[in-house]
C-alpha cells in the first residue's frame, strides 16, 4: 500500500511535466494577406503550372489554394495552429483541391523544402532570421522566395514591389529573392 503514494506522486510529476512542456513558438501572428496581394506574390514569384510552392505559416490556406487553383501548382502550406490547419484543410477538401493542395500541421522550422520552386512567407523579421539558415541549406539553386512586408537580413532582393493601399488602409511591400 505504501507504493500507491509513490506511484501517485510519480504520475503527478509526469502530468505536470507534460502540461509544462513548451509548444513550439508561433513565428508570426495570424494576419491574413489580402487576396489581391496573394495573387501578386505568386506572380512576382513567377509560379508556373506543375511547380512546387510552399507557404510558411499558411494561416487559412489562401496562398496554397490560389497557387493550386489559379496557377496549377502543387502547393503545400505549413501551419502550427490546429484550428487554422483544420479550417484550411476543410476548405481545400470542399474545393476538391486535395490532389494539388495540402496543409501540414507542424512547425515550419522542422520541414524539408528542398523540392520547392517557390517559397512564400509572411513572417516577422526575427522569424525570417530563424528561417533563413534552414532555407540556405535546403533550397536548390534558382528557388524563388517571396516575402510579404519583411525583408530577409543578409539577402539582397532581386525585385521589390510596393502595392499601394488595397482598400484596407495600408500599402504592402513584396520582396523577391532567388537562391
Amino acid at each position: 500500500m505504501k507504493t500507491l503514494p509513490i506511484v501517485g506522486t510519480a504520475l503527478l510529476l509526469v502530468v505536470t511535466a507534460l502540461a509544462q512542456e513548451k509548444k513550439p513558438d508561433k513565428l508570426a501572428p495570424y494576419y491574413p494577406t489580402p487576396e489581391s496581394v496573394v495573387e501578386k506574390m505568386l506572380k512576382l514569384g513567377e509560379l508556373k503550372r506543375g511547380e512546387r510552392m510552399f507557404d510558411l505559416g499558411s494561416g487559412d490556406g489562401r496562398v496554397v489554394i490560389m497557387a493550386a487553383q489559379k496557377f496549377g501548382a502543387t502547393a503545400t502550406g505549413i501551419e502550427i495552429d490546429g484550428d487554422l490547419w483544420k479550417q484550411s484543410s476543410a476548405k481545400i477538401r470542399s474545393l476538391g483541391l486535395e490532389k494539388n493542395a495540402r496543409i501540414i500541421q507542424g512547425n515550419i522550422l522542422a520541414q524539408n523544402y528542398s523540392s520547392a520552386d517557390v517559397i512564400c512567407v509572411y513572417l516577422l523579421p526575427g522569424s525570417n532570421d530563424k528561417v533563413r539558415p534552414m532555407l540556405e541549406k535546403q533550397l536548390k539553386k534558382g528557388t524563388r522566395i517571396v516575402s510579404h512586408d519583411f525583408e530577409f537580413a543578409g539577402w539582397k532582393p532581386e525585385k521589390t514591389e510596393t502595392i499601394d493601399d488595397d482598400g484596407e488602409g495600408r500599402s504592402h511591400t513584396l520582396y523577391l529573392y532567388r537562391r
